[in-house]
């Protein structure tokens, strides 16, 4: 469980915790977007994640049971690599979040203010 705070810490850009907490909320009825299977994190896995990033902003990804990747690894190479946040990484599933100010305001998510600023 440290870890996966630690993890999460590293990778907080702007957001506080009661947005990253919004965000757990937003994503918990989510259904996977990426599965990372056999062949781990390559360039077409992460050029797909920027593209569901940049349509969804919010996006599950779940590592295969075959896949050998591990899972703090998956939590530093991806986050990195899409210039996104990691929102919480529970058991094998990482949740990702990218503000793309050029969805439509109907389809983009807004973070609550933080209060301590």
């Amino acid at each position: 469980m440290k870890t996966e705070n630690k993890q999460k810490k590293k990778s907080d850009k702007n957001v506080s915790s009661r947005q990253i907490k919004y965000l757990r909320g937003l994503a918990h009825t989510l259904s996977a977007l990426i599965l990372i299977g056999k062949e781990g994190i390559t360039d077409d896995l992460i050029k797909a994640l920027k593209t569901e990033l940049d349509r969804h902003e919010l996006v599950k990804v779940k590592i295969g049971a075959n896949s050998s990747e591990k899972k703090d690894k998956a939590a530093e190479t991806l986050p990195a690599a899409t210039q996104s946040i990691l929102v919480q990484l529970i058991g094998k599933t990482l949740i990702l979040y990218k503000a793309n100010p050029k969805l439509p305001k109907d389809k983009r998510i807004y973070l609550p203010k933080d209060t301590q600023e």
